[in-house]
Order: C-alpha cells, then structure tokens, then sequence
C-alpha cells in the first residue's frame, strides 16, 4: 500500500523523462534552459500488477553553486526519509561529477535500498561507459536511455521486486481519516484536539503501514483511524518550509486514507500550496472536507463565511460538492463537525445504487436532454450502472461515446449528484460502447 519512489539526480540528466516514461504522462514542462521543470512533482505509475507513486524532485536549480548544492543536497535527505526506493540518475554523456559524488555518498549512508539509472545509453559504445559508474559505490546499476525506453523494462522489474511487503497484522476494517494541509496550517492542534488528554482511549497501532501511524479513535459513539504521518517521527533537520517536503508528507497520508481533510489557515486564504494538496487528494480518489482553521482570529461580519465559502470553492472549482467546516484547534470550536463530516462523506464514497433507481431515475432526464448531436450522428444512452470501484463510477452505455463531450459529462453528473448524496466525493463518469 502506497509504495513511494523518489527520483534524485542533477538538473538535466533526464529526470523529468524518466517520471514521464514511468507515470506515462506529458506532466513535465521540460525546457532546454536548465532546471526548467515546472510542477511535475507526483505522478501514479504501474507496472507488472504493482502501484506505484513516483515523485520527482528536481527543478531547484539557483544560479550560485553553493546554494544549489545544498538544494540537491536537500532533496536527497527528504526521499531518504520519505521514500520506499530512491531512483538516482546520472547522464552517461556528461559522466560522473562532483554533484553525483556527493549524492552517492549520501545514498550510501543511507538504510535506503537505491538503484542507479545511467541515463541517455543509446547506442552499444555508452554501455561500456555506464559501467564506469560503478565506481560511485551503488551495486543496482541500470544503463537505459528515457527517451526511448530501451532498458527500461529490465529496471522496472528490478524496482518493483524491491518493495517492502505489507503486513497488516491488526488493522482493522474501520475508516481512516487524515488531515493534510502546508506546515503551520495547524494539523497537529487539531489532531491533539481530536483526541484530547484521554489518550487511554487511543491505540497506536505499530506496524501496520511503514510510515503512518494510524491512531484509532474511539469514542462519542464513533470508531475510525486517524493516520498520522507528520506529528509522530522525529523531524529530520531538513526544512519544514520546503514546499516538496509538505508534498512529499501529504502523498504519503493521503493514499493511506480514505477521506483526507484538508486543513487550510483561515487568516492566510487559499493558496497555491493548497491547491497542490487538493489536486493530490482528487488524483487519488478520496474523499475531501476542507477545514479552514484559526477562524477564531478572524474579524466577521454577518457574510465572512459565505465569502469565504465561495472563495474556496471558486479555487476548486469544478469540483465544488464538498463540505467546508470553520474550526479552530486551540478552542475547540466545530471539531466534532469536522469528524461527523469526515464520517459522511466515508459513507457517501461507499454508496451503491442500484441499477434499475438509476435507469429509471436518469433515462428520462437523459431522454429530456440528449446528448447534442455531432456531425448528423445522434447519440442514444441506452442504459446506466454503477461499476464495482472503490470511489463512485457510472457507466453510461451508448451507440458512439467518443462523440460526447465533457460538457454533458458534467451534465450527466451533476444530475447524479442531484439525486444522491456525493458530498465530499468524486464522482466518475465513464463511457461505454453498447
């Protein structure tokens, strides 16, 4: 569950190649200038029947050496701790510099297992050059070229084979919580909060997942996990401020959960940072409350909360079905809303509906309002049902879905959300050929 790979290496050795090869997406902006990456930070790979998320860390590249030295050097020490296997790359072109010295260096200090990608080997003579890299001290060596893809299946074996195995001796088959949000949004008050001095009711439980710690909540009638991921490690003296590192820590709870709440500081609005998390929590399919905490230091009239409201959900948009609760750790304002919201939307993920309520609920609306019709064809639904998935996902069956487009998309599930209650919960919508 949730195995994680970090991607380290100097500007341009193809990092950002490789992340798209293995998540298979166009995510990166890569450009000739160096260190012009922008916003590739996370994407979902997959590979002989095993998940995997793969994080890039590259990008940082400051004009002055010694600062960009010790941002590489950052980086390494985060996927050290974050990371299951750190990926490290270097350029067979270039060949081996003081940079992937010192990154060696690092790794080989590290408990962490690591493999050595020797990026851009397209031909027969660079094989022969990748194995001058050995002498950098990592065994798990892999000449391949990125951009092709020549070499890479043999690496991804290798990588695959390397994750540490799940035991999940005692966890039970509650609901599990998180709070995500930027340092200092206040998470760890409110999970004290949450919890409060009782903390005999409250069961830790070791070994379940490798970095979370899932702490088990027990009382005014409801039962569920909170996965702590932040508060319960000895913070590394790398920077908290880092804004990888916030992401780096919110991949980790928020695959490990089934509905994260995000956490957001009422006196600092909506920021990019949030944003970030929330495209995390969406791209993996959970379910979402957003808490805007410290609403205790805001000054209010009679519409601060509307404002606020629109302005979240105005930032979110198109998703915008999710409830925003107004809390404040230090004096405990609206934290139990916070869990019995969490808890709805636990329920909401976890609706079925059965197949004849949603053909006989949907037809006709569909019937009212058909698709529109593309170069003279005419496009028939003929039928709906709910697909066995772990977040909520309709198949609508029709003669030529290719031609409908994402406006009727969201027609069809807004007509859904209408009907049933999917607050907090992404709704899918896919299309079959009947």
């Amino acid at each position: 569950m949730g195995n994680i790979v970090a991607v380290v290496g100097r500007p341009n050795v193809g990092k950002s190649t490789l992340f798209n090869r293995l998540t298979g997406s166009r995510q990166a902006i890569v450009d000739e200038q160096a260190g012009v990456t922008r916003d590739r930070l996370y994407g979902k790979a997959f590979w002989n029947g095993v998940d995997f998320s793969v994080i890039d860390t590259g990008g940082y590249a400051t004009n002055s050496d010694d600062i960009f030295e010790e941002a590489i050097r950052k980086q390494v020490l985060i996927a050290i701790e974050e990371a299951d296997i750190i990926v490290f790359v270097v350029d067979v072109v270039t060949g081996i510099t003081d940079y992937d010295e010192g990154v060696a260096d690092l790794l080989r200090r590290s408990a962490k297992p690591v493999l050595m990608v020797v990026n851009k080997v397209d031909n027969s003579e660079r094989i022969t050059e990748a194995s001058y890299f050995y002498s950098l001290g990592l065994e798990n060596l892999f000449p391949l070229s990125a951009i092709n893809g020549s070499g890479t299946g043999e690496f991804l074996d290798k990588l695959v084979s390397m994750f540490p195995k799940d035991e999940n001796e005692e966890e039970l088959d509650l609901p599990k919580f998180t709070i995500v949000g930027r340092p200092n949004a206040g998470k760890s008050s409110i999970i004290n909060a949450f919890i409060g001095e009782d903390r005999n009711i409250v069961t830790p439980i070791s070994g379940t997942t490798r970095d979370s710690i899932f702490t088990r909540y027990n009382k005014f009638g409801h039962d569920f996990y909170l996965v702590d991921t932040a508060g319960l490690r000895k913070k590394s003296k790398v920077n908290e401020d880092l804004e990888f590192y916030s992401v780096m820590r919110a991949v980790r709870a928020i695959e490990n959960a089934d509905v994260c709440m995000l956490m957001i500081d009422a006196t600092r609005g909506f920021e990019a940072q949030d944003q970030k998390i929330f495209n995390l929590i969406q791209r993996n399919k959970k379910g979402i409350v957003v808490l805007v905490n410290k609403w205790d230091l805001i000054e209010k009239d009679t519409h601060t909360v509307k404002k606020f409201e629109a302005m979240v959900r105005e930032s979110m948009a198109p998703f915008t079905d999710f409830p925003i609760v107004f809390t404040s750790a230090t004096t405990k304002q609206r934290i139990h809303k916070a869990i019995e919201a969490a808890l709805e939307v636990y329920e909401n993920k976890n609706t079925k509906i059965t197949t004849s309520k949603l053909n006989d609920t949907l037809l006709p609306l569909i019937e009212r309002y058909p698709p529109p019709s593309t170069k003279g064809k005419f496009i028939k639904i003929k039928y709906v049902t709910q697909l066995p998935t772990h977040s909520p996902t309709f198949a609508f069956f029709c003669n030529l879905p290719q031609y409908i487009k994402d406006p009727y998309m969201r027609f069809l599930e807004n007509k859904i959300r209408e009907h049933w209650d999917f607050n907090g919960v992404q709704v899918n919508i896919v299309l079959r050929k009947k």
